[in-house]
């Protein structure tokens, strides 16, 4: 924990620090940007991918939520997005409960696809609202000039600070989910929802909290995209594969349900896919995409635990994994007793 916990805290520093030695509207800048943003979203993810093993297609609807209702509150009537960011995730909790509440009893694949049917939903349901949200033809943050009240600039290089700060608490809500016992809860969930149920756990209870968590600050972290961006549209916003599938293929390459998984997930990816595209945008275009997916498959099939895998001790991983299962099992039994 500690080291993971430094590793949040040296990637804010380092961020910062490229912050004031970066030129703010240069391309290093966005970058910098893309990989906190990306860090912050799997993050997300891995609150419910990685602690209850729910593996969610749906994350974009939540991302689309928190991205529109900040943006259409300041076209109409001029809200301070700082406003706007809570409203949005008021919404994404909202629409988390409408969707827990049908499938929280699925597992695996039918809980995947539930999920991902919800978030086309919620695309369908924003392309056909063009009164409010501008439709298929997308919509555009008003543009005041340099302004942290209405948290915009003209550079990029400003904003690392927001992503900094985004990324600063979503890591640290998940630090006190996975190492409180939220998160012996949501690991007995993980590892056996029927013997956790049978503990006294409330399992469904457990795994809505979770839902709800990563729901609201996912929901932050697409208004902090609209203001970034300046302009989106339905596809970009709930894309299942641009958002969903990202936010847990960075989980995923960097290690799911570790604090560290997501950040290196997206140290990796995001420059490896920045390189990429730049170094082949000229010759041989199409290229860039298949080196890209073969890299991340390699990736997968040599670390299946994640990157963070290589900072583990290989001994007694195994009896580790074990005694954790063991452990989240009889914390979990300790608590329902507890209550009872």
């Amino acid at each position: 924990m500690k080291r993971s916990l430094l590793l949040v805290l040296a990637i804010s520093i380092i961020a910062v620090v490229l912050a004031n030695v970066l030129d703010p509207r240069g391309y290093a800048a966005r970058v910098v940007c893309l990989v906190l943003l990306a860090a912050t979203l799997g993050q997300c993810w891995n609150i419910v991918g990685g602690l209850a093993n729910q593996i969610s297609l749906g994350h974009a609807a939540f991302f689309g939520i928190g991205a529109y209702s900040s943006t259409v509150l300041q076209v109409m009537w001029g809200i301070s997005p700082w406003l706007g960011i809570l409203v949005g995730m008021v919404f994404a909790m909202l629409a988390a409960l409408l969707l827990s509440l049908p499938t929280m009893r699925l597992k695996g694949p039918y809980f995947a696809l539930a999920t991902l049917a919800f978030g086309e939903a919620c695309r369908i349901l924003a392309t056909s609202m063009s009164s409010v949200t501008g439709g298929p033809q997308g919509i555009s943050v008003p543009f005041v000039g340099d302004s942290w009240a209405m948290m915009q600039f003209r550079g990029a290089g400003n904003y690392i600070y927001l992503f900094v700060g985004l990324f600063i608490i979503v890591s640290g809500v998940f630090a006190y989910l996975a190492y409180g016992r939220m998160g012996y809860l949501l690991r007995a969930v993980r590892e056996n929802e029927e013997a956790a149920e049978v503990s006294g756990v409330n399992t469904l209870k457990v795994k809505l909290m979770g839902a709800l968590i990563s729901a609201a600050l996912t929901a932050a972290t697409g208004t902090l995209f609209a203001q970034f961006t300046f302009f989106f549209d339905p596809e970009s916003v709930f894309s299942v594969a641009h958002i969903s599938i990202r936010a847990a293929l960075i989980a995923i390459v960097g290690g799911v349900g570790t604090l560290a998984g997501p950040i290196i997930g997206a140290l990796i990816v995001v420059p490896l896919e920045e390189f990429l595209i730049g170094y082949f945008s000229n010759n041989a275009a199409g290229i860039a995409p298949f080196i890209f997916g073969v890299a991340l498959v390699a990736i997968v099939v040599l670390r299946p635990r994640g990157l963070v895998s290589i900072f583990q001790p290989r001994r007694g991983k195994q009896r580790t994994e074990a005694d954790g299962s063991a452990n989240a099992l009889a914390t979990a039994r300790q608590s329902a007793a507890g209550k009872s």
